[in-house]
């Protein structure tokens, strides 16, 4: 999860003046608020914490860089987690997922083979936000952010690349995003390159039981992030899960769905959720009132056999809600569809569902190209392109074929020809083994 809302600091830049000088005057160190809504870079300081309680100012070694054991950042162990919620009033959604291979990064007289995270968010369904991140774990357990290739997008297409960095590269040093054994106190900076990316975390509590998805959870922990903009925000990290939860459920809220294979069972995926799968696909492609109801008997059918974490529960029967309401309402099919998948991940191998979710957006292309909907045909074409980078099997030559003339469509606004290709598209991955 990130800190990607953005809005004007002038007042808090104005409360943190007073304190500025006393910062400096104590610290040496002045990083100053920047309003990134606008860029402009305010007087004041932000209130760092004493240099005397940061934790990451050694020199980290890597040995072995991409076995990142840190039960806290499980990056190289857990495959993918989904998170959920709601952001600025919208549905929010996010799926982070480990990528095949390594990336190289050079920072200062060190090679280092970080393993890469691909962070996609989805804004009420749609694609709004996607960045590989690169992680790598120093030897005494503390694992270091390396930077991130960040596109932000809006209505489907690439609106910038604000956010983007990678260590070794102006100035840019890595930085610790979690230590190897937090404690109450302790203050590390996750990003620190003033003026492009800044956060300060300090560690509020320890040894902390959460509510997971599937039971409770020992020895998570709670940090306060100050950001680059003077805003603050408390976040909870969890063995098994790593990022946890940010903000509350009546306000803006990411929390994790479920991940694997912290939350995976090795079971057959149940009769209900087979048969939940079934009717979403057919009230996606029909969405009549009889076939939306259908929707929910299945919803309401598979909740009374199975577990179901909470807030994917809570999410679903909102998108239901919405959906049963106004029937023809596409991002609320697509939500309904993208709940639906998440909970195979619990019995199906993440490639499997992954297959899933590309079938997915060849249905959601079609429907958005008839609907002569431009923009949303664009994020189409880019949800599959992301959901076939996290592929590490022989690809299919159809399929990378007709995934390049989407593209070549969508990119000239030529929804015809994209409703056509979309059929194509769900042909051939039907066809993948």
């Amino acid at each position: 999860m990130r800190n990607k809302t953005y809005w004007p600091v002038l007042g808090a830049a104005l409360l943190l003046a007073g304190a500025c000088s006393q910062n400096q005057a104590h610290h040496g160190d002045c990083v100053h608020v920047v309003d990134e809504s606008t860029g402009r870079t305010a007087a004041s300081c932000l209130p760092l914490a004493p240099r005397s309680d940061r934790v990451d100012l050694a020199q980290p070694h890597f040995t072995h860089p991409g076995r990142i054991t840190n039960p806290l950042h499980p990056t190289s162990r857990v495959t993918q987690t989904i998170y959920g919620g709601q952001e600025s009033g919208k549905p929010f959604r996010t799926e982070v997922t480990l990528l095949p291979g390594t990336r190289t990064i050079t920072w200062g007289d060190r090679t280092i083979h970080a393993v890469t995270s691909q962070y996609v968010a989805f804004s009420a369904g749609r694609v709004e936000e996607v960045a590989d991140d690169w992680y790598a774990q120093a030897d005494d357990g503390s694992v270091w952010y390396l930077g991130e290739d960040v596109f932000n997008y809006d209505h489907g297409v690439v609106a910038d690349t604000e956010g983007t960095w990678q260590a070794g590269r102006g100035n840019a040093p890595g930085a610790m995003i979690m230590p190897a054994h937090p404690h109450k106190g302790d203050v590390y900076r996750t990003e620190n390159l003033p003026g492009v990316v800044f956060e300060q975390v300090t560690v509020r509590a320890v040894g902390q039981t959460v509510d997971g998805p599937y039971g409770r959870i020992r020895n998570a922990i709670t940090v306060h992030e100050l950001h680059m903009d003077g805003t603050t925000e408390d976040k909870v990290f969890a063995p098994g899960y790593g990022e946890f939860s940010t903000g509350s459920a009546g306000g803006d809220l990411e929390a994790v769905s479920l991940a694997v294979p912290t939350d995976a069972e090795r079971a057959p995926v149940p009769a209900g959720l087979a048969a939940l799968g079934r009717a979403v696909r057919t009230a996606h492609t029909d969405p009549a009132p009889a076939t939306v109801r259908a929707v929910r008997e299945a919803w309401d059918a598979y909740r009374a056999s199975e577990a179901v974490p909470a807030l994917l529960a809570r999410q679903m029967t909102r998108d239901l809600d919405t959906w049963r309401k106004a029937p023809q309402d596409r991002a609320a099919a697509l939500r309904t569809e993208q709940n639906t998948t998440d909970l195979l991940l619990r019995h199906e191998p993440l490639q499997t569902v992954d297959r899933a979710r590309l079938a997915l957006w060849a249905r959601q292309l079609e429907i958005d190209a008839r609907a002569r909907d431009a923009g949303s045909v664009a994020g189409d074409v880019t949800s599959l392109e992301l959901v076939r980078q996290r592929e590490d099997t022989p690809r299919s030559a159809a399929l990378t074929a007709d995934l390049k003339k989407a593209r070549e469509a969508a990119d000239r606004k030529d929804t015809a020809a994209a409703e056509t290709i979309a059929r194509q598209l769900a042909q051939d991955i039907a066809a993948l083994r």
